[in-house]
């Protein structure tokens, strides 16, 4: 069976806010931070955030402490790739699910999460960046525990339909 315990998905929320966000769920909030300003996402960068990524299950998920104890689907950005990243990955016994170029369908954050952010945030005016970040952050605690656990449920079929579709968008 697959178990799928977290997502991580870098974004840029625009050129004029430079600011990003990172994500992590595993069955609710797990872990969410954001990029600081004027922060370049590199490899370096990425693997601090999955550093504190790491530190942070044990307390909050101590059954995906162990090492070989969760997935981790992310695309192939190059800061995904990394060696540091890859080394890190590795000694950590963390399994990673390659996610296809290309594949939202495949992406629960495309799938699932995005929507979830969208809806609430649109139309809506924010004065500054920590008004976004304090926007985002509340509407990521409130996305009930059993949706992330469905999203995530959803993705064996996901990628047969994929598969049935030859690689084709299915949605």
């Amino acid at each position: 069976m697959l178990l799928l315990v977290g997502v991580l998905q870098l974004l840029v929320m625009s050129a004029d806010v430079a600011a990003g966000w990172c994500c992590v769920l595993g069955g609710a909030d797990l872990h969410h931070e954001f990029v600081p300003e004027g922060q370049t996402v590199t490899g370096n960068f990425y693997l601090s955030v999955l550093k504190r990524l790491w530190k942070r299950i044990r307390p909050v998920r101590p059954e995906y402490s162990a090492p070989g104890s969760w997935f981790l689907l992310h695309d192939s950005a190059p800061v995904h790739r990394a060696v540091a990243v890859q080394e890190f990955l590795a000694r950590k016994q963390v399994s990673v699910l390659h996610h296809p170029p290309y594949s939202p369908d495949l992406s629960p954050c495309d799938y699932f999460l995005f929507f979830k952010l969208k809806s609430p945030l649109k139309r809506r005016l924010f004065e500054d960046v920590q008004d976004i970040q304090t926007a985002v952050t509340s509407i990521l605690r409130a996305i009930p525990q059993e949706d992330v656990q469905r999203s995530f449920q959803s993705l064996p079929d996901r990628a047969t339909r994929c598969i049935d579709a030859e690689g084709m968008y299915f949605e």
